[in-house]
């Protein structure tokens, strides 16, 4: 398993370093000058190229790169051009917030979508394995902001039972103490996870349920609530457990339209922002979030799963 796990970890690495590279020319791309960005489309082109010359942005794209990477690996993620501080500070000030809110919609989603697709798997082909089915797709198919809008125009204008913006506070405990405020967002953002979820959750166990095992415990004449919590639930779940490192870092993704929709002082809404300024200091940072969170829930998915069978065995 330490082997596995340490090949995991060098391929990781160099992912990491691909999409590294793959982001930064891309950037770099987009405009000739990081200067003419944070001075401003006015200034002269004297003032552009002596900061550009201050800075190091007239060398050659590589020597940036490596120049990049030499500070990265320092922990050095840069410094923002429009608001002039460190990124991994501000990296710091929002990780916590958003990782709350995305901890909240995985785990909304899960507390909803297990029982649901076990419950379709039991049930299947009836009422309520249809009518999951059709509502399942329905917000599978639905986009996250249009969700929000729709959450909000009802239970927030209508009914008035949840405010319209999410909670203002910088605690990355919110969540827990502000639910009134936290609700619409977290289930906007857990509503496509939950669709996602439910219908593998249903697929999964309507495979347990054709297996032996299953068929030996009805046969010892053991309540079906101990043969669907004891028995099928375990190895119902195991294949989830890879959807969910998969989809770890849609919710980051999902993070930024729930942010900026509720305005939620999180990392999506910085992102947003650093996206309209062109901060791109920012924007390298935030993709390297995403392609880390990638491969660090692949990794973890794949160790959970082989810790929690036996059966499987990992390649040495």
């Amino acid at each position: 398993m330490a082997r596995y796990v340490l090949n995991r970890l060098v391929v990781s690495a160099l992912v990491l370093l691909g999409i590294s590279a793959v982001v930064f020319f891309m950037l770099h791309l987009v405009s000739d000058s990081p200067g003419r960005i944070v001075l401003g489309q006015r200034v002269s082109p004297e003032a552009v190229a002596a900061f550009d010359h201050q800075h190091g942005f007239d060398r050659p794209v590589v020597v940036q790169y490596l120049d990049y990477l030499e500070r990265l690996l320092h922990g050095d993620l840069g410094r923002s051009y429009k608001l002039n501080e460190n990124v991994s500070t501000l990296i710091a000030q929002n990780a916590g917030r958003s990782a709350m809110l995305s901890l909240a919609g995985l785990v909304v989603a899960l507390a909803v979508a297990v029982p649901l697709g076990i419950l379709q798997a039991v049930r299947r082909n009836g009422l309520i394995d249809r009518t999951a089915t059709a509502v399942s797709y329905m917000l599978y198919a639905t986009p996250s902001f249009l969700l929000g809008l729709a959450l909000i125009a009802v239970f927030s204008q209508q009914l008035e039972l949840f405010p319209a913006e999410a909670s203002q506070s910088h605690s990355p405990w919110a969540v827990l103490t502000d639910p009134r405020a936290m609700a619409l967002p977290v289930i906007t953002l857990a509503a496509g996870s939950v669709a996602v979820f439910a219908q593998y959750q249903r697929s999964s166990a309507l495979d347990q349920l054709g297996q032996d095992y299953i068929r030996v415990a009805r046969a010892k004449g053991l309540p079906e609530r101990l043969v669907l919590t004891r028995h099928l639930l375990r190895n119902a779940c195991m294949p989830l457990i890879t959807l969910v490192g998969t989809l770890v870092p849609t919710l980051l993704a999902g993070n930024v339209i729930v942010e900026s929709l509720f305005n939620y002082p999180g990392l999506g809404l910085l992102f947003l922002n650093s996206l309209q300024r062109e901060d791109y200091p920012l924007l390298l940072a935030y993709t390297l979030m995403g392609g880390l969170l990638t491969v660090v829930g692949n990794l973890l998915a794949d160790v959970l799963v082989a810790a929690a069978d036996r059966r499987i065995e990992v390649r040495r």
